[in-house]
């Protein structure tokens, strides 16, 4: 499979899920997933969700203004880089962000988020 449309594909639901149902996007890391969150590390997919959860915003809309991506390794694995704007619900302003994922494959012929690096962009 062509590795950009992998990480359109990917990207396209990582924001959907984000900005509809958080929670759902529990079934894309694993116990060995790590989120580097503006600077703070989580590691693990149930304490990433529940960082995700947690934070101070009930909805948001991303708008991604790009996406590149780079095979990783021979085990098959993808590094996918976003960037784009995020709108808090009742803010006026967009915030700018950048994010990074590194995918590894599953043995069921998916992906999984092995790495997350996220950081707003201010400027």
């Amino acid at each position: 499979m062509d590795p950009d449309a992998v990480a359109k594909i990917f990207v396209e639901h990582y924001y959907t899920t984000f900005d509809t149902n958080r929670a759902g996007l529990a079934n894309l890391y694993q116990d060995g997933s790590m989120l580097t969150f503006e600077g703070q590390q989580i590691l693990g997919a149930q304490n990433i969700v529940s960082k995700l959860a947690s934070l101070p915003f009930d909805q948001c809309k991303h708008t991604i203004a790009t996406v590149d991506c780079q095979p990783s390794g021979p085990a098959g694995g993808m590094l996918v880089f976003v960037s784009g704007h995020l709108r808090l619900s009742g803010e006026q302003h967009e915030l700018k962000f950048s994010q990074m994922f590194h995918l590894m494959p599953t043995p069921q012929g998916s992906f999984y988020v092995f790495n997350d690096i996220f950081r707003l962009n201010y400027a």
